[in-house]
């Protein structure tokens, strides 16, 4: 018997792991709504997944809980509700913590921390109603296992943060039946890192390589499947998080 597509809401959608990710949920046959700052960016996502009706772009800095409230609105309007919300938008600057400036930690607290909390706000509310819903996150391994090789104490304190939301939300929510969980990669094969880095980059995980876009992918859809899965915190790290080798 066919399964009723799912409402997917995809934070960071336009590149890297968001934009993977969408591709995966419409190949399932599932709506997809993909934010990102840009609306232009948004318009090349769209055309790049082959410009299907069930994709709906909604631009917007996730910073501003205005654009929590819409995503989930329009969501809502297009496709009648929301199933899953995926909060991928974020970004990760390695660096001695002295090194890092007013402007940094303004963008880390608004990107990775801010854009954490307003969609998942505005998604909760939602599936609070409806007595279903995942909310799954993209944190990092190194928050829960830092490396002297990759100073990133603020992006850490921020990832590190949402590991424990994660349960602690999973257990306010769990009388609701929503599930939240989160993925951790290790370092990954996207945009953000060049070939020439990937010598260095490939020392820093046990299996000795750095991992691909399709392997947190498969990850999160799991998670998005899992019904009796909730307050885990999955690596996707090679071995990056077991400890010290």
């Amino acid at each position: 018997m066919k399964t009723q597509p799912k409402t997917i809401v995809i934070t960071g959608a336009s590149s890297g792991i968001g934009l993977a990710l969408a591709g995966a949920y419409l190949q399932r046959g599932d709506n997809v709504v993909g934010n990102a700052r840009s609306a232009e960016r948004l318009q090349q996502a769209s055309v790049s997944l082959g410009s299907p009706d069930n994709f709906l772009g909604v631009a917007g800095d996730v910073a501003d809980p205005v654009v929590g409230d819409l995503l989930v609105r329009r969501a809502i309007e297009r496709f009648g509700h929301v199933d899953v919300l995926v909060n991928n938008a974020g970004f990760f600057n390695a660096k001695p913590f002295i090194q890092y400036t007013p402007d940094e930690l303004e963008a880390l607290v608004s990107t990775n921390l801010k854009g954490f909390v307003y969609p998942s706000q505005a998604a909760v509310r939602h599936m609070v109603e409806r007595k279903a819903g995942h909310i799954i996150s993209i944190t990092a391994s190194l928050a829960s296992q830092p490396n002297q090789a990759v100073p990133a104490v603020l992006p850490l304190l921020i990832k590190g943060g949402i590991n424990q939301a994660t349960k602690a939300l999973a257990l306010e929510l769990a009388p609701h039946n929503i599930q939240v969980t989160a993925v951790a990669p290790g370092i990954v094969d996207t945009p953000m890192y060049t070939k020439e880095m990937h010598g260095f980059l490939n020392t820093l995980q046990p299996a000795g390589r750095i991992g691909t876009v399709q392997e947190i992918v498969d990850a999160v859809l799991y998670l998005s499947d899992a019904s009796f899965t909730t307050g885990i915190v999955l690596p996707v790290d090679g071995g990056m998080g077991t400890g010290k080798w």
